[in-house]
């Protein structure tokens, strides 16, 4: 059982690193639950979400949303640390540990698109997205390790999101121009789609190999 919780945990190296470790144990020390850090992810999400769709009148909103980002990939991390090192995980843990991070992922890229002046290329990088986690769990209910390949899987998607809200505010200082915008969000849906097929592809040859 503890083998199969592992291969379904997204590899991140910051787990390894010593900040992490430290956070955690202060976490640890505190009455706080796995849950609610996730909880706390959708608010930081619902933040940022807010000032993107605010960006384009207030270019302050770019590095609110750049910052959000990354609170809510932090949350993301220290549900799961609290969770299975610090012995906190709960039967409805695996509830809380995907349908959060879909609310989330669907909040900053509608924002993003809105911002970007293509609400609609948002809507389409949101549900691609869902898709290569729906395609992930999928592999994972017909007994394969979740695929957690990209190349825009959710840290690339937030990196795309961070790396275009700074880009962005840049922009924004010296043209009313929202390219950078357009590019990031059509990257990640392009990016989104062949993230889908790839997993698909891999989940169609393990299972063509279990049956020869």
């Amino acid at each position: 059982m503890e083998s199969q919780k592992q291969m379904n945990r997204r590899p991140l190296a910051s787990r390894d690193r010593r900040w992490a470790a430290l956070v955690t144990r202060a976490l640890l020390r505190t009455p706080i639950t796995p849950n609610q850090i996730s909880l706390l992810g959708i608010g930081f999400s619902a933040v940022g979400a807010w000032a993107l769709v605010e960006a384009p009148r207030t270019q302050w909103g770019f590095l609110v949303g750049a910052l959000t980002i990354q609170l809510r990939l932090l949350c993301n991390l220290f549900d799961g640390l609290v969770a299975v090192e610090g012995g906190r995980g709960s039967t409805d843990g695996p509830l809380y540990n995907e349908v959060p991070d879909r609310v989330e992922d669907t909040l900053f890229l509608v924002a993003f698109g809105c911002a970007a002046g293509s609400t609609w290329l948002g809507f389409v990088a949101a549900l691609l997205a869902m898709f290569t986690a729906y395609i992930r769990v999928l592999g994972g209910s017909l007994g394969l390790a979740q695929d957690f390949r990209g190349p825009m899987a959710k840290q690339h998607r937030m990196a795309a999101l961070t790396l275009g809200c700074l880009a962005a505010f840049v922009e924004s200082l010296i043209s009313p121009t929202r390219y950078s915008l357009q590019v990031i969000i059509a990257v990640i849906a392009v990016g989104s789609l062949l993230t889908a097929v790839r997993r698909l592809s891999a989940i169609s040859s393990q299972l063509g190999r279990g049956q020869s």
